[in-house]
């Protein structure tokens, strides 16, 4: 049985600003660029009583708080800090897989300091971080992941909560479906619909009917709300994909977004240059109209693009097939290259004979 530890840093980004600048205690922060298309990328737990959270309009943050600070995001600040932590946790582990910033699963079941718990691993990586870093982290300690990511919440923030692997049923009996990944609004209205609003409900439920209504992830949603998550925790990650994208300040017509596009294809093929065994096959390019709906296109070529041209020739050439009538509206645009694979298995292969 493996003894997995998620570490979730409070309100990061804020957090670090309100580290950084004493003025900024106790008060409402918003880490966002004002401005009309702006989002927030992070609110501190004071602005958070006001109902402002992340990815929120900058301007709807603006009214339910007039009060609240803006600061602009420093992300070289946040990646310092950032790589701060890891380096604490990889003291106690090498297995850390980092999911953003600001949290990562560790498998704790050995641990290099030879604590007695998984508990006591936690504790000793939290009272780290707040000593090296004088930043606050939660915890959550459980035997797999899906346990260990709900249970870092629970206690929000600087807190820690520990699910034993004897306590797993009765912690899961009560526990709302929508705490289970995957399960969003649509999914959850849809486990309504069933009479079905809480974990131990969702037991209830024949796999064979998940299965029917649900399809593979009927099969998840039966696994998780038996406590059952195989995943090992994976320190090496292969990157799968890249992108960068911008919001305009104004909606524009498809006919506008050229421009665009051409500077997001050098940032992305400037972040996929730093990949050193890897390479993107796949090009991708995001809309999201006024409406806020989102379209994909995407394009493999026989070979992976092989310079920035190629790249923004065919980010160019996607358009071509976005179909929305010519009135359409867009407020964001995205370039990306996914699908990364090792460069070397793309390498020619030697002839049998010379």
């Amino acid at each position: 049985m493996r003894k997995i530890v998620h570490i979730d840093m409070d309100a990061f980004y804020a957090s670090v600003e309100q580290r950084d600048d004493p003025a900024l205690r106790g008060r409402p922060v918003v880490v966002a660029w004002r401005g009309a298309r702006s989002v927030v990328c992070a609110a501190s737990y004071e602005a958070r009583r006001f109902g402002i959270r992340s990815a929120m309009p900058a301007l709807r943050a603006e009214r339910l708080c007039p009060d609240a600070v803006f600061v602009a995001p420093d992300f070289v600040r946040y990646r310092a800090a950032s790589k701060h932590v890891r380096e604490i946790f990889l003291r106690h582990t090498d297995l850390v897989e980092p999911l953003s910033l600001d949290e990562a699963y560790l498998d704790v079941t050995t641990n290099k300091l030879g604590l007695d718990s998984a508990t006591a691993v936690a504790q000793a990586i939290r009272a780290s971080i707040l000593d090296e870093t004088s930043l606050t982290a939660s915890a959550g300690v459980a035997p797999n992941k899906f346990l260990a990511k709900i249970a870092s919440d629970w206690r929000k923030p600087d807190g820690l909560f520990v699910i034993r692997p004897h306590d797993v049923d009765a912690f899961l009996q009560s526990l709302p479906v929508g705490r289970i990944p995957g399960v969003g609004k649509v999914m959850e209205g849809k486990l309504a619909e069933l009479g079905i609003a809480t974990v131990g409900a969702l037991r209830e439920v024949a796999l064979a009917e998940l299965e029917r209504r649900f399809g593979r992830y009927g099969l998840r949603l039966h696994e998780l709300a038996h406590g059952i998550d195989t995943r090992a925790v994976n320190p090496d990650q292969p990157t799968q994909s890249i992108s960068a994208e911008d919001t305009f300040e104004t909606d524009l017509h498809l006919e506008d977004i050229a421009p665009h596009i051409v500077r997001l294809a050098q940032k992305t093929w400037a972040a996929a240059a730093r990949e050193e065994h890897r390479t993107g096959r796949t090009v991708v390019l995001k809309l999201k109209t006024s409406d806020f709906r989102i379209l994909t296109r995407s394009h493999t070529p026989p070979l992976p693009p092989a310079s920035l041209d190629e790249l923004t020739s065919i980010a160019l050439t996607l358009c071509e097939r976005v179909t929305l009538p010519s009135r359409t509206r867009y407020r964001l645009v995205g370039v990306g290259l996914a699908n990364f694979t090792d460069a070397d298995s793309l390498l020619p292969q030697p002839e049998l004979f010379d």
